[in-house]
């Protein structure tokens, strides 16, 4: 009996009808005759409300319920859960499914409201968007059935309890591997570069057609076969790509709810795996105030998921980034010229000049990149219409500091550093174009 009504509810169809016999009994006293009917409607009441607790009661172990998700979640992406719902009773119940999702997500009001009829199977399906990477705990899956009176409601509990990991976006690195490895390149963002001149390598001798180089005709290869023969070259392979995460305090800052540092963690994974594809070798290089991942450059078929793990357990740091820590460990371990992609935020042009002697010794040995972001939202306020004196003064500020990023990319470029500053959203695509864009150009 105590388990019948610890998980027995009254909905608000109960306090409805309540409410009106209520107001019914007190009616009486006005009128002394409807005294009789309203004491044998609170009757009838009370008895439909108990067959509808023993009705819930009786059909209560006739429901199945599981989830599905996927073995992992994408960071930063949006991924699909579905609730398998089955009504194995004779009855047409209506239910709210309340399912105990992370904690992550701080949801106090997700619920679902379906209605089943006999024998029937249900799929919810909803979408979730996890903005920090870590272990994600699923719980129970509520189940408050109702019968057609609706007077009483019956939790009915399932434990599916499971934990999910968040890593960095995998579904992220596939696309943009389409899209980098796809021959003819229509997709937004993707630039098309023209060669300038050949690479090294030389892949095979192929027949003319029409477009090819006559530069490249092969004059030998053409008088033994009688046709038109030219030379097909390749990018260069085998090349040490370097990508160094700046974890410190400054990487905190968050855009559309995830921190720039997962940012740079999603591209990280993204640029590791499309260089991996065109046979380069890809590290992984985090650093604070001390040195923290060192994943040495390779090519092995295993080096993706080394990276891959790594990503998943970095954490962002409190202190300030030591760049004479990452220069004197960069000489010690990278003996070979490599191209450094720097995922750093420079916020203004003092915190730049700070780590400017540091970026030009590194820039004699190795190809650098320096990835830093600007702030959009000062950006968008900067262009707005001012509305009285104080936005004057407020846009007057948001625009030095825009500037400030401006010049920091002319300074970077006048000590012939390579840098990229984009906004997060599109941290991706626009590293993606400066690497295809040094290969074509053969500066790596």
């Amino acid at each position: 009996m105590k388990n019948i009504f610890s998980n027995t509810f009254l909905p608000i169809r109960f306090f409805l009808w309540g409410s009106a016999l209520v107001m019914l009994f007190i009616s009486s006293y006005a009128f002394p005759a409807i005294l009789l009917p309203a004491k044998i409607i609170v009757a009838i009441f009370f008895v439909l409300v108990l067959v509808d607790i023993l009705l819930l009661n009786r059909i209560k172990n006739n429901f199945s319920c599981s989830r599905k998700t996927a073995r992992l979640f994408n960071l930063g992406d949006t991924n699909s859960i579905e609730v398998f719902i089955q009504n194995n009773s004779q009855l047409k119940i209506k239910v709210v499914v309340i399912d105990e999702i992370p904690i992550q997500f701080q949801r106090r009001d997700f619920e679902f409201r379906i209605s089943l009829k006999p024998n029937e199977k249900q799929v919810v399906k909803y979408e979730l968007r996890p903005v920090k990477r870590g272990a994600y705990h699923f719980g129970k899956i509520h189940l408050y059935i109702s019968s057609f009176m609706g007077l009483v409601q019956r939790r009915v509990s399932f434990n599916e309890a499971t934990t999910v990991p968040v890593y960095p976006s995998i579904l992220q690195m596939k696309n943009m591997e389409m899209r980098a490895m796809s021959k003819i390149s229509l997709f937004k963002g993707i630039k098309k570069l023209r060669r300038i001149g050949h690479s090294y390598e030389f892949e095979q001798i192929k027949n003319y057609v029409a477009g090819d180089d006559y530069r490249s005709i092969n004059w030998k290869a053409t008088g033994r076969r009688s046709e038109l023969m030219v030379n097909q070259y390749e990018d260069e392979r085998s090349q040490q790509i370097y990508f160094l995460l700046d974890k410190s305090r400054s990487m905190r800052l968050p855009f559309h709810e995830m921190s720039l540092l997962d940012y740079a963690i999603n591209t990280s994974l993204v640029m590791a795996n499309i260089a991996l594809k065109k046979q380069d070798r890809a590290g992984l290089i985090s650093f604070s105030s001390t040195m923290e991942t060192m994943i040495k450059a390779e090519k092995t078929p295993s080096q993706l998921s080394k990276i891959l793990n790594s990503l998943y357990r970095e954490k962002e740091s409190k202190t300030e980034a030591n760049y004479e820590l990452l220069y004197s460990s960069l000489r010690n371990a990278i003996r070979v010229r490599s191209l450094l992609i720097l995922f750093t935020n420079f916020e203004s042009m003092y915190s730049m000049e700070r780590v400017l002697p540091i970026l030009r010794k590194l820039s004699r040995f190795h190809l650098l990149v320096v990835v830093f972001f600007e702030n959009t939202e000062l950006k968008t306020f900067s262009t707005e219409d001012p509305k009285n004196i104080s936005d004057i003064y407020l846009q007057t500020i948001a625009g030095k500091f825009v500037n400030e990023k401006e010049q920091i990319v002319n300074q970077l470029k006048l000590y012939g550093i390579q840098s990229i500053q984009t906004d997060p959203e599109h941290l991706s695509v626009n590293v993606l174009n400066k690497y295809l864009e040094l290969k074509s150009r053969g500066m790596i």
